[in-house]
């Protein structure tokens, strides 16, 4: 079996583009793949409870107008569109994105990361979810087969938060300063929402690599 661990933010635009993509490769690649998912924040300092708009949001971190980020996101929607995915910037509210990776670790656990990322992606970014909202949170996990009792106590403790700060420590050891991040068995990286068969060709080389190395101790 393949492994691919995605470093990757629920808030990251790039990243639900490069997740669909992913899967799409795999899909078509036929190869045994299981998809570890890692945390990442692309803003930690966003203080919880606190929810900007999310051109607002960009148009003062980049020092332009949310107009000029509105241009700027129609390619992204133009991409989503034609691979199936709905942008709605319009609805999108920025948060802190900690809890929500936070359930995401539980869910991994539970066997559920692939679905509980894509559900929390699809929240951000096609329904104006609110990610770091309790309610919301538990709502979404329980939608994905979790136990909502056991979410709500997570979400109550720490529990998880120092997987999700390693992860972020071991995107930082591992150079990568963006994300979407993806990395083959620990051998082939690829930065970006990449074409799909940029993904494949990866997936190939890390078929071929297992390969190689099983003849070698043949």
């Amino acid at each position: 079996m393949i492994t691919v661990d995605v470093w990757s933010d629920v808030a990251c635009r790039w990243c639900y583009l490069g997740k669909h993509r992913l899967e799409a490769a795999i899909e078509a690649s036929g190869e045994d793949v299981a998809v570890v998912w890692h945390s990442f924040q692309l803003d930690p300092t966003i203080p919880h409870g606190q929810h900007t708009p999310h051109g607002e949001a960009l148009a003062k971190k980049f020092n332009t107008t949310p107009e000029r980020i509105t241009e700027m996101n129609q390619r992204l929607i133009d991409l989503g569109a034609a691979e199936g995915l709905e942008y709605r910037f319009d609805k999108y509210m920025q948060a802190n994105t900690r809890d929500a990776h936070r359930v995401l670790h539980l869910a991994q656990d539970h066997g559920l990361g692939n679905e509980m990322k894509d559900r929390l992606m699809r929240g951000q970014f096609t329904e104006g979810a609110i990610v770091d909202d309790a309610d919301t949170l538990v709502a979404m996990a329980v939608e994905v087969g979790l136990d909502a009792d056991e979410v709500r106590a997570v979400l109550a403790s720490d529990k998880y938060d120092d997987a999700v700060q390693a992860d972020i420590d071991e995107a930082a050891a591992l150079g990568a300063t963006g994300v979407p991040f993806f990395v083959f068995d620990r051998k082939f990286a690829v930065s970006g929402a990449q074409p799909v068969r940029t993904f494949a060709d990866a997936l190939r080389r890390s078929a071929e690599a297992r390969s190689a190395e099983a003849a070698a101790t043949s």
